[in-house]
């Protein structure tokens, strides 16, 4: 699992997502994100330390034209320079905000393939969340996107975020193929690029968050309960980690897993 709260080039703090029916997809994160004795989000779905790491916005006329997905915001050396090579390497530009001189602040992009995402600056270590050694908390624990031909994905994040790579090579049904792992400027994994093959085969194609919580089978109760889906509840290959990939109302797909 990615370190949270970290000072990285190409490290990711926290993801948005802009939704019609806000306050149905409100009362959904906060019933299925708040399970467990000590839950790991509060209702507003800041983490259990009150520190804003998900942002659940509504969709006015501004962010109309925004996908419906959750989208990272990745830490970047320059804003405007990853997003201009973006444009070069097929990518679009949704969203860019720029201050009164002209300087890039932030910038929401898409990938060749659809993917959204955002860019930030690189926070600097004062302005994280403070942190009390390895216990748990809200925050965003994984990223991964699942693609058809992962190599070319591979290289546009290599060029825009400043990602370097690892492969991981698998043996799936005797299918021998390299999905990667994307490491951050401190040179720990960041995020996961995975072909659609094997169990990956129907995963959906944008930027999945993974999020933790106190109890999953609970959570995974109340996704129903509250007009949501389960898709997917799975074990990693190795036995060694739970997930669930569920679909809230309006259609957003994202990832949950126990914490531990």
């Amino acid at each position: 699992m990615s370190s949270p709260f970290v000072s990285r080039i190409g490290g990711v703090l926290s993801a948005d997502i802009a939704v019609p029916e806000h306050e149905r997809e409100l009362r959904f994160y906060s019933r299925v994100l708040t399970t467990g004795e000590n839950p790991l989000w509060q209702e507003d779905l800041m983490n259990n330390q009150g520190v804003p790491i998900i942002g659940l916005g509504e969709r006015t006329a501004e962010h109309a034209g925004l996908p419906l997905q959750w989208m990272p915001h990745f830490q970047v050396e320059d804003i405007a320079a990853s997003a201009a090579r973006a444009l070069e390497l097929g990518g679009s530009e949704l969203m860019h905000g720029k201050d009164d001189e002209g300087k890039s602040q932030w910038a929401v992009l898409r990938d060749p393939n659809g993917a959204a995402f955002g860019l930030i600056p690189v926070v600097s270590a004062e302005h994280l969340p403070p942190t009390e050694g390895d216990s748990p908390q809200g925050h965003i624990a994984w990223l991964d996107l699942t693609v058809p031909d992962a190599a070319p994905v591979r290289d546009f994040y290599q060029e825009v975020i400043g990602w370097t790579v690892e492969d991981v090579e698998i043996n799936e049904a005797g299918e021998c193929y390299v999905d990667y792992t994307m490491l951050g400027g401190d040179g720990k994994p960041a995020a996961g690029l995975c072909h659609a093959r094997g169990p990956n085969a129907d995963m959906p194609g944008n930027w999945m968050i993974y999020l933790p919580v106190a109890d999953l089978d609970e959570s995974l109760r109340r996704v129903a309960e509250v007009g949501g889906k389960v898709l997917k509840d799975a074990t990693s290959p190795d036995g060694s980690f739970r997930f669930a990939v569920i679909q809230d109302p309006v259609g957003a797909i994202l990832v949950l897993h126990p914490v531990g």
